[in-house]
């Protein structure tokens, strides 16, 4: 029996009352060599507001909390409750800022573990937050990605689940089995259930780095058409000039990524989406790091909606009232209990 270990943090992480995603098809779930087919239908999303009362661990069951022990001293204070040394205990942490902080809770919960004879450790890594120093932009650069993914692994976990990395030539970087998942599906689920003609759709990448992702989403929505955000600069010193590769005149523009940071490039390009006619900019992401001033940026009125996860955890004073908060805590359970009973993870990815 798989056990979810959390440490205080990632519980805040996860919306009251999440709602439950669909992967439009039914999925399997193997039980005692049964085939057995198993719904994952969707809610409302969880609409934060300034004033309302937020109890984080609503929708978890009791016996998978661990105590609450969110302190300064993660080695004598924190403890973790293991029901068996056969156990198979996944740690969920987004490792997001304080990334420091956040990467050695985890490796102190896997090491804890580890030391227990827990059978199997799977790190759940929602967010992974050094996804993107994944390469030497100049010399003498740490590959900080890699250097992480030693970490966990030599911590002691066997396995690695995570959620939409920067890059999946990170995946590479692990000595250990990964299972990539992305957020996508659930945000896809969403927007299926507003009444957006498809007619009148257009996805959108915000730069040409994310054209593949954008191309995989556009074909999950009716194989919708796709517009691309080219930013080009001409010269040191010189500002840069953007322009728009494709049509969205008088179209509802869908722009995806994988994370929103400071919102300036997805800003910029809604307003060049604007000019160019488009009637509506949504903004969809799995990975909400909002660094200043991004809330500035997105609340400005440029988007009518921008649609998020909980991979990362979203302080109160953060929401704005176009913000729409979707759980991927249904999508990650599926997965870790597919790892857990020998079933196939792949119709789980887009």
């Amino acid at each position: 029996m798989s056990t979810l270990l959390q440490s205080s943090f990632i519980s805040s992480s996860f919306s009251p009352s999440p709602p439950r995603i669909s992967l439009r098809n039914s999925v399997l779930r193997c039980n005692n060599n049964v085939v057995q087919s198993v719904n994952l239908d969707n809610g409302k999303p969880y609409r934060s507001t300034q004033s309302s009362s937020v109890n984080v661990t609503s929708s978890i069951p009791s016996f998978l909390l661990a105590p609450d022990t969110r302190i300064h001293d993660l080695v004598n204070k924190n403890r973790l409750r293991i029901f068996s040394g056969t156990a198979n205990p996944a740690l969920a942490q987004p490792t997001c800022p304080p990334a420091n902080e956040n990467l050695m809770e985890l490796l102190v919960m896997i090491d804890a573990c580890r030391r227990a004879s827990a059978k199997t450790i799977t790190a759940v890594i929602p967010y992974f937050g050094y996804a993107r120093a994944d390469r030497k932009t100049q010399g003498r650069e740490s590959i900080a990605a890699k250097l992480v993914a030693n970490l966990i692994t030599e911590a002691g976990a066997n396995r690695v689940l995570a959620c939409d990395l920067h890059s999946g030539q990170s995946m590479g970087y692990f000595d250990i089995p990964v299972d990539h998942v992305y957020g996508q599906p659930v945000i896809l689920d969403y927007l299926a259930s507003k009444t957006i003609c498809s007619d009148d759709l257009v996805v959108v990448s915000p730069d040409v780095g994310g054209v593949a992702r954008a191309r995989a989403f556009a074909k999950k929505l009716s194989d919708a058409p796709l517009a691309i955000v080219d930013k080009r600069r001409h010269g040191h010193n010189v500002a840069e000039v953007m322009n728009l590769i494709g049509d969205v005149k008088g179209k509802v523009a869908v722009m995806v990524d994988d994370m929103i940071d400071t919102a300036g490039t997805i800003s910029k390009g809604a307003a060049l989406l604007h000019q160019e006619g488009a009637r509506e900019v949504y903004a969809c992401t799995t990975h909400a790091v909002f660094s200043p001033p991004a809330i500035e940026r997105l609340s400005s009125g440029l988007f009518q909606e921008v649609i998020i996860t909980n991979t990362i955890p979203l302080a109160e004073k953060n929401y704005f009232p176009q913000l729409t908060v979707l759980s991927v805590a249904n999508l990650l359970g599926e997965t870790i209990w597919r790892v857990h009973d020998d079933c196939s993870v792949s119709s789980i990815f887009l």
